[in-house]
């Protein structure tokens, strides 16, 4: 019994000296606890940048030709809706595929509309001043005729930013299109629409010109008008046939198990 006694002792001993060694933290380099820990930043999520895609103009070339495309598509996605909202009927004179085409495509064939007539009207300068000064800008806008139509700019000296002066015409021809359901032809075969109160626009080989342009860009072309783009030269070059079969050769019988 005494032995039995001790044993158990011993057992009860033991086990206590494991408690206390769990429930008491070891001493040493694994119970350090660091004073700063370095967290690695998190992964910076940028947004896919938009393909900043402007339409061809034909005044590209001067160096506003990009701020006059904006205003000019932002003026037609605003007070300019109505001309992109309908289809004129003689829009395939000047743009073959634009009943089909989106709000886009549309505006990109007005941007360019105006381009073609700023050649004509001012040769793409700003402060141009025709008749005597009477007309003013790169689209030669009479102050009257702005004010009548309720643009922003009214006087001879506002109409010479090339920006101002865009979104005017815009304002106008949303009127005088959508009125005659015409980009310069009416249903009786009179002038109208755009012509109504642009020069340019009742002399045939300017209309002419104008429309020869537009119907080579990319928004105004059928897609049956549109050629692929050709093959690599080595893609399409096939080699005789008998060149082809001598390349070929068989492919190598596995060996067999060593005897």
């Amino acid at each position: 019994m005494r032995c039995h006694a001790l044993i158990i002792a011993a057992c009860f001993a033991a086990g206590s000296a494991f408690a206390q060694d769990q429930g008491t933290p070891h001493s040493g380099a694994d119970n350090v606890v660091p004073a700063s820990l370095s967290v690695a930043p998190p992964d910076i999520v940028r947004p896919i940048p938009r393909k900043d895609h402007i339409p061809r103009a034909r005044w590209d070339f001067r160096p506003e030709g990009r701020l006059w495309t904006r205003t000019t598509l932002e003026a037609l996605k605003g007070h300019g809706l109505p001309l992109l909202t309908m289809v004129p009927r003689d829009i395939a004179d000047w743009c073959p595929n634009y009943e089909a085409n989106g709000l886009d495509k549309r505006a990109a064939f007005w941007n360019g509309f105006l381009s073609a007539l700023a050649k004509h009207e001012s040769t793409w300068k700003p402060r141009a001043v025709g008749g005597g000064g009477l007309w003013y800008g790169l689209t030669q806008i009479l102050p009257g005729t702005a004010r009548g139509y309720k643009c922003r700019v009214g006087s001879g000296e506002a109409l010479k930013n090339g920006s101002d002066n865009l979104s005017c015409a815009v304002r106008i021809m949303a009127h005088t299109v959508v009125r005659d359901n015409a980009v310069a032809r009416k249903a009786n075969g009179r002038l109208g629409g755009v012509a109504a109160d642009w020069g340019p626009m009742i002399k045939a080989g300017k209309r002419n010109e104008m429309a020869s342009w537009l119907r080579k860009q990319k928004y105004c072309k059928l897609l049956s008008d549109t050629k692929p783009i050709p093959r690599p030269r080595e893609i399409t070059q096939r080699l005789p046939l008998e060149k082809r079969l001598s390349d070929i050769k068989p492919a190598e019988r596995p060996q067999g198990p060593a005897n």
